[in-house]
């Protein structure tokens, strides 16, 4: 299997090893892959891209210990967006792709993820609170390696069938607006470029409720994006969402 596809296992396994017991952590030399990296890859997807596309500057400390403590290496997509950038804006900032972190999205990959990665990986997120992550078995054996996104409108993991490169791939040059067509508003993209990658936007009525149903007249207010995190999943604990 080619690790460039699929990085998530290489993350799985260097994280809790083949059988759930701590593999053995891999030096940053290890990690750092000159001669075939991904970000070749990740490049050229960029310079294609039919959406506008924000790399936010890597700090070299940041993006080293960000990668040592993700375990991926360079060669993979994934290792290559960590280890090379501060993370990446898409569309005015309504998508943002974690990376080693950056002042305008100052929070790196493993550093988010501590805490919640029960399963999965957190690897992007946007602006009204929905959640993209990697799937490392709590979604299922059969979609191992497949992004999953955590929708504000009904609290459901849904299903993406997309690796980590389709989903990178998506997001540069993908229908943003097909996607997301319930979930924005006029004069968005004016709003959005006003939070920071720290912060997301909160809608009442909520998205999953009946009388969220309408974007345009739900009431926002910018809120920490962790705050979102945690009230997501609360209200799935209470309405016993699976």
């Amino acid at each position: 299997m080619n690790s460039r596809f699929l990085p998530v296992l290489l993350f799985y396994t260097a994280i809790f090893g083949a059988r759930g017991q701590t593999a053995k952590m891999r030096s940053l030399p290890e990690l750092i892959n000159e001669q075939d990296p991904g970000w070749t890859l990740v490049s050229k997807w960029i310079a294609e891209a039919k959406n506008p596309v924000q790399i936010l500057p890597k700090t070299a400390s940041r993006a080293d210990s960000a990668l040592l403590a993700a375990q991926v290496t360079m060669r993979s997509p994934l290792g290559a967006i960590i280890y090379e950038t501060g993370g990446v804006l898409i569309d005015n900032g309504w998508l943002r792709i974690l990376g080693s972190g950056s002042p305008s999205l100052n929070r790196d990959i493993m550093g988010w993820n501590t805490g919640k990665n029960d399963g999965f990986l957190l690897v992007a997120d946007d602006a009204v609170g929905g959640f993209f992550a990697i799937n490392a078995g709590a979604f299922g054996s059969e979609s191992i390696g497949k992004v999953f996104y955590l929708s504000p409108d009904n609290l459901e993991w849904e299903p993406t069938d997309k690796s980590y490169s389709d989903f990178l791939i998506f997001c540069f040059s993908g229908n943003l607006e097909k996607f997301y067509l319930d979930a924005r508003w006029k004069d968005w993209a004016k709003d959005v470029r006003q939070l920071s990658g720290m912060q997301g936007i909160a809608c009442y009525p909520y998205l999953f409720t009946k009388e969220g149903g309408d974007i345009d007249k739900v009431t926002r207010k910018t809120v920490p994006i962790a705050e979102l995190w945690t009230f997501q999943n609360q209200m799935r604990q209470q309405l016993n969402i699976h």
